[in-house]
C-alpha cells in the first residue's frame, strides 16, 4: 500500500493544486461576439480584472477624451458596485485603463490593447477612443449593461489587441419623430444604442403633414397648430429650442452629430395649416392624420414662402453645431417640376448661406445640386446617378434594404411592407459599392437607416423594429466588405442577444436566430 506524506513541500504543493482549482478561468478573446466587426484583431492569453481599485487615467488635458472617460467610469460603476476613478496621473500601483489621443489612420481609427494590468484605448481623435470604449464595453461582461446586477461576476475582459478603423465616415440612423412625436427620454434612449454600434449621426425627421416638432420663435403657430396633432389623431408634441439643443448636446457627448430635417416643398401640410400664406390660396386646410404621402406643397411662387424658409432654417443653424441641414425633396407629386427645380435650388442657397451643408432625398437630384449637397438615394437609382453624374456625393438608404420600418414577414403586425420584407439577412447581405451600377465607394458619403413612423408609437415598437436589424446595417457601414460573412455574423448575434436583453431592449426574436 502506498503511503503519502504531507510536508512542508507537498503541502506547498497542495496550495498551489488548490489554488489553481479555484482561480477564474481565463476569457478568450476569439469568443466574444464582437459587432461590428473589427479589422483586426489578436488574441493573447490571460485577462484583466475590473475591481475596486481600478482607475480610467486620462493622458491629455482634453474636454473630449474627458467626457469618453466619464462614460467610461459612468458605465463601470452603475453595474458593478465599483468607485473607478478618473485620474490625471498614471497610477503606480494597481491595474488601470488609459485612454489617449494618438496618431492614427483615419479620424475615427483606434486601437486598444488589453493586458493582465493595463488597458490602453487609443484614438486619432475622442471620438476614436470613444469608439474604442464600445468596443471594450463589449469584451466586459454582458451584466454590465445592467444596473446593480453586480453579484457574483467576474469582471474579466480577455487580453489581446484590436485595431480598427471605419469603412464609411457617415453611419446614421433617422428617427421619424413627425408621423408620432416621441419623448425626450425616448430620443435619448435611442441615442445610448445607437452609440454602442458606433453609429455617429442621427436623423431627425422633424416635419411632415402629420406634424410640426421643432420650435420656430418667429414663426410660433408651426407647433401651437402644427405641432397638436400626429398620426391617428392622438396629441402629437414638440420639441422647444432648449429641449433640442438638449438632445443635440447629450448626443455629442456620445459623439452622434444630429441632422434635422425640415422636409420641403411637399410633406408640409402642418405648415400649411398653420400659416394660410404659403399656400397658394391663402386658405389653410385641415390638419391631416392620416399616412398617405405627396398631396401638400409650399406655394413655390411666393415670396413669403421662402421668408419662411430662412427663418427656419435660420434658427435650426444656431441651435446645430452639425454641418447638415436636410431639406427633404421627397414625394412633391403637386410640385410641378418646372416649379420644384428652382425651389430646390433656393433652398439650397439658403441652407448654403449660413455656412451648413445640405442633404435631400435623391429627388432633389432633378434641380442643379451646390458643389457640398448630399443626394440621400432611397428609391430610383437613376436619381442617385444623377447626383453622382453632378459631383455630388450620395448617401446610401436603400427602401429595400435600410428602411426599418419595413416588416420583417408577412405576420409581423408592425409596419409596411411596399419596398420589401427585411428579415435579417436581408438587411445584412448588401454592398452600398456595388449597390448601383456607376456608383462606387468614392461616390459614397455614407450609409443611413431610417424608421418612418406611420404604424409606430412607443418606444417598444421602435426597439422591436429596429433590433437587432441596425446592428447589422451598422457593421455593413463600418466593417470592410471582405471581412463580412453572414455565417459568422449571424454566430456573433446569437451571442449578442443576451447583451441585448440585458439593456432590456425588445428585440425581433428572428427564427434565423434559432437555425
Amino acid at each position: 500500500m502506498l503511503k503519502i506524506k504531507i510536508g512542508k513541500v507537498s503541502g506547498a504543493v497542495l496550495l498551489i493544486i488548490m489554488a489553481f482549482a479555484c482561480s477564474k478561468p481565463a476569457p478568450r478573446l476569439s469568443d466574444v461576439a464582437l459587432i461590428p466587426l473589427p479589422d483586426m484583431v489578436t488574441e493573447e492569453a490571460g485577462a484583466f480584472e475590473l475591481d475596486e481599485s481600478t482607475k480610467i487615467f486620462v493622458e491629455q488635458d482634453d474636454k473630449g477624451l474627458q467626457n469618453v472617460a466619464g462614460f467610461l467610469s459612468a458605465l463601470i460603476n452603475k453595474s458593478t458596485g465599483f468607485n473607478v476613478q478618473v485620474v490625471k496621473e498614471e497610477p503606480a500601483e494597481g491595474n488601470f485603463i488609459g485612454l489617449k489621443i494618438g496618431a492614427g489612420s483615419g479620424e475615427e481609427a483606434y486601437k486598444l490593447n488589453v493586458g493582465e494590468e493595463k488597458i490602453e484605448v487609443s484614438g486619432a481623435t475622442a471620438a476614436g477612443v470613444f469608439w474604442g470604449v464600445q468596443t471594450l464595453r463589449q469584451l466586459m461582461p454582458d451584466q454590465i449593461e445592467k444596473s446593480g446586477e453586480y453579484e457574483g461576476v467576474d469582471w474579466l475582459i480577455p487580453a489581446g489587441s484590436i485595431q480598427d478603423d471605419p469603412e464609411y465616415a457617415y453611419r446614421g440612423s433617422m428617427l421619424d419623430v413627425a408621423r408620432h412625436f416621441f419623448s425626450m427620454e425616448d430620443v435619448k434612449r435611442y441615442i445610448d444604442l445607437l452609440a454602442m454600434y458606433k453609429i455617429n449621426y442621427l436623423h431627425l425627421h422633424l416635419a411632415d403633414d402629420q406634424g410640426w416638432r421643432i420650435e420656430i420663435k418667429s414663426w410660433p403657430k408651426l407647433t401651437e397648430i402644427g405641432g397638436s396633432t400626429e398620426v391617428g389623431g392622438g396629441e402629437g408634441g414638440f420639441y422647444t429650442q432648449d429641449e433640442y439643443k438638449e438632445l443635440v448636446s447629450y448626443a455629442q457627448e456620445r459623439f452622434i452629430t444630429i441632422v434635422p430635417e425640415i422636409d420641403m416643398p411637399g410633406h408640409t401640410n402642418a405648415a400649411l395649416a398653420s400659416y394660410p400664406e404659403l399656400n397658394c390660396n391663402g386658405e389653410s386646410p385641415e390638419l391631416y392624420t392620416g399616412i398617405e404621402v405627396g398631396f401638400s406643397t409650399l406655394c413655390t411662387d411666393k415670396e413669403v414662402t421662402y421668408q419662411f424658409i430662412d427663418d427656419v432654417i435660420r434658427e435650426l443653424v444656431e441651435l446645430t453645431p452639425g454641418p447638415y441641414i436636410h431639406i427633404g425633396g421627397d414625394e412633391s407629386h403637386v410640385t410641378a417640376l418646372e416649379d420644384y427645380i428652382p425651389f430646390i435650388e433656393q433652398a439650397q442657397d439658403i441652407v448654403n448661406s449660413y455656412g451648413k451643408k445640405v442633404i435631400g432625398w435623391d429627388e432633389i437630384a432633378h434641380a442643379a445640386l451646390r458643389p457640398s449637397s448630399t443626394a440621400q438615394y432611397w428609391a430610383k437609382a437613376e436619381n442617385a446617378k444623377l447626383a453622382v453624374d453632378q459631383g455630388a456625393k450620395v448617401l446610401i438608404s436603400p427602401a429595400s434594404k435600410a428602411y426599418l420600418d419595413m416588416q420583417y414577414d408577412s405576420t409581423t403586425e408592425l409596419g409596411l411592407h411596399w419596398a420589401a420584407y427585411i428579415e435579417l439577412d436581408s438587411a445584412y447581405m448588401w454592398d452600398p459599392a456595388k449597390l448601383v451600377e456607376g456608383i462606387g465607394k468614392e461616390n459614397i458619403l455614407g450609409v443611413e437607416a431610417p424608421l418612418w413612423t406611420e404604424t409606430i408609437t412607443k418606444m417598444e415598437d421602435i426597439e422591436y423594429m429596429v433590433f437587432p436589424r441596425l446592428i447589422g446595417i451598422a457593421e455593413v457601414a463600418w466593417t470592410s466588405p471582405e471581412k463580412r460573412d453572414w455565417e459568422s455574423y449571424k454566430g456573433r448575434l446569437k451571442k449578442h442577444a443576451n447583451r441585448l436583453e440585458a439593456l432590456g431592449v425588445g428585440y425581433y426574436q428572428s427564427p434565423l436566430l434559432k437555425e
